[in-house]
């Protein structure tokens, strides 16, 4: 065998380990980071994603923004999965027809069923998912009220500045989420 048939032997075969090696770092990053962004509850995300036309990505990157998808999770006064608090929940329920036990808000399928609702409403309000995500965090009060209405916060329906730095870390935390379950699940390649 001369020498170039074996350079190009050569040449081939690193060509070959080259590609698998990038094939199975893709999948093992891939696999890696999907343990960061997971799909739990997903018969329940579904059943409601579908029935308040909320995309299912969102609920899903709201649940890891509010909740890293523990139902035990509490903070400040909100419960649950999608961190709903009791305030919300009674008037949530009320526009539902329904009278539950605020303890419900630990039950994942009571959780992501007022949740999704939630968003469903606050983007119906708002017609822009950063401006319901804004709400979602800061109260739809605040943004009627202080945000919407001045230019230097919110134009033509888009949010150009939250002065709250939790609610803009919220939104960005949100949309980032929204990005990777999107990649990693979502979108055909």
């Amino acid at each position: 065998m001369n020498k170039a048939v074996k350079n190009t032997i050569v040449i081939i075969t690193i060509i070959i380990l080259s590609v698998g090696l990038g094939y199975a770092y893709d999948k093992i990053t891939t696999a890696i980071e999907k343990r960061s962004y997971p799909l739990m509850y997903v018969e329940i995300v579904e059943q409601y994603a579908e029935e308040y036309g909320v995309p299912k990505e969102i609920v899903y990157s709201v649940i890891k923004a509010e909740s890293s998808f523990r139902s035990d999770a509490e903070s400040k006064h909100a419960i649950g999965l999608m961190q709903i608090t009791p305030d919300t929940f009674d008037w949530l329920m009320k526009r539902m027809g329904e009278n539950l036990s605020h303890g419900l808000l630990y039950d994942p399928h009571t959780n992501i069923k007022y949740g999704t609702y939630y968003l469903n409403y606050l983007y119906k309000e708002f017609s822009s998912w950063d401006i319901a995500f804004a709400a979602y965090n800061a109260g739809p009060n605040k943004v009627k009220r202080d945000w919407l209405n001045d230019p230097q916060y919110i134009q033509n329906n888009e949010v150009v500045y939250i002065p709250y730095e939790e609610t803009r870390n919220y939104i960005k935390k949100v949309n980032r989420n929204i990005e990777a379950y999107k990649r990693l699940y979502f979108t055909k390649n």
